[in-house]
């Protein structure tokens, strides 16, 4: 059974840091490229970032660069995904989705998603 599920989120003032993470197991992640996405209410799906399987590339949405990483252990079972948020804003507050797919780079499609997590800053 496929299984992503994240963990870590909760209430942070703004300037502060929240590390989210994702346990994938039921299938070999190492080998998925993974990716963070949110959703704030009222408002569509947005990209955060995304790794590959390898974790040695990684890009990331234009309002998380040099706020945000994305670092991956494909030592641990399950396959851990985190998500390093620094410098928070109350603009990123959302339910935060972590996701793979079989390939890292352009049109990433994503088969299994998370329950979500949320973040919640405040100002």
């Amino acid at each position: 059974q496929v299984q992503l599920v994240e963990s870590g989120g909760g209430l942070v003032q703004a300037g502060g840091s929240l590390r989210l993470s994702c346990a994938a197991s039921g299938r070999a992640f190492s080998t998925y490229a993974m990716a963070w996405f949110r959703q704030a209410p009222g408002k569509e799906r947005e990209f955060v970032a995304a790794i590959n399987e390898e974790g040695g590339n990684s890009y990331y949405g234009d309002s998380m660069k040099g706020r945000f990483t994305i670092p991956r252990d494909n030592d641990r079972s399950p396959v851990w995904v985190s998500l390093q948020m620094n410098n928070l804003k109350p603009e990123d507050t959302a339910v935060y989705y972590c996701a793979d797919s079989p390939w890292y780079g352009p049109n990433m499609q994503y088969d299994y998603w998370g329950q979500g997590t949320q973040v919640t800053v405040s100002s």
